[in-house]
């Protein structure tokens, strides 16, 4: 249980939130038609493919 607790507030740091809050701003903008669906896939593989590049190089140090 404790493990879960820890993981969760590792979750809750802000480049996890921002990377969230970025995916889901440019999601809302594609669906009301505001910004292209290929802009859309560009700028958010770059933050997820940034942010889980981070993780595993963080990851890989500790282990």
């Amino acid at each position: 249980m404790k493990e879960v607790i820890r993981k969760l507030a590792e979750l809750l740091k802000v480049k996890t939130i921002v990377t969230f809050a970025v995916v889901a701003i440019f999601f809302v903008m594609a669906l009301k038609g505001q910004i292209h669906a290929d802009n859309v896939m560009i700028i958010v593989s770059m933050v997820v493919s940034f942010y889980f590049g981070t993780q595993h190089e963080k990851s890989a140090k500790a282990g």
